[in-house]
């Protein structure tokens, strides 16, 4: 059984906040296989099925970002994986918006949802995969991972959680070396890039509307006459 740990807060007010990018990651894993993830149990909510050919524990904490470790390791206790066999999604402000790390273990790097599972599993040995949500230009940092995503950004972030769901993917399906050779090779721009292409592609499919929407008015008008 793999546990995969999307961290967020709970809450509306949180919902699509760049803090709560793991639980989008839940979202989408658990819509494209089909999981419910809305069971409430280990201090959290989770939904069990197969991804990449392993059972896996969709979960998503609700103690709040800062205690995440308390509901993974209440996970831990009850499945008893292996700890490379859990893995945590979380946003990382030291990426650039929409950018992909996988790494095998490692510190917590300052985020405190991190430091909680080490705290709570006892070691660094576990696999993360991070997704950026760049860095504030200015302002407070709680603010800033805290708000929501705009413009351009919002864009980049729709494609890096289904790019973040299809890393989890080939992570579960190959191991995570052949994760990390593809995904820790995707440059922030080719994500940005995706993402204009979809805003570019939103944007004619709406002049294409409106051009129709004027030839339907002046036909409307004509039969008028």
């Amino acid at each position: 059984m793999y546990i995969i740990a999307g961290l967020g807060n709970p809450g509306a007010k949180y919902e699509g906040t760049r803090h709560n990018v793991g639980f989008s990651v839940i979202d989408a894993l658990a819509e494209a296989h089909n999981i419910n993830v809305d069971k409430k149990q280990f201090k959290g909510l989770t939904g069990r099925g197969m991804i990449g050919g392993q059972q896996v524990l969709l979960l998503k904490p609700l103690t709040f970002m800062n205690l995440s470790g308390e509901s993974i390791r209440a996970a831990f206790d009850f499945y008893k994986p292996e700890t490379d066999q859990v893995l945590v999604v979380f946003d990382d402000i030291s990426l650039e918006t929409g950018q992909l790390r996988i790494r095998k273990k490692g510190s917590a790097g300052g985020h405190n949802g991190v430091k909680s599972i080490i705290a709570h599993l006892g070691t660094t040995e576990f696999p993360r995969i991070k997704v950026g949500v760049g860095e504030p230009k200015r302002g407070e940092l709680v603010d800033f991972v805290l708000g929501h995503f705009h413009g351009e950004d919002a864009a980049v972030m729709k494609e890096a959680v289904k790019t973040a769901a299809s890393a989890v993917e080939l992570f579960l399906a190959e191991g995570p070396e052949a994760a990390m050779n593809i995904y820790n090779k995707k440059k922030e721009k080719k994500v940005k890039e995706s993402a204009k292409q979809a805003e570019r592609s939103e944007a004619d499919r709406e002049e294409n509307c409106s051009l129709e929407e004027k030839g339907k008015k002046g036909s409307d008008h004509e039969a008028l006459e």
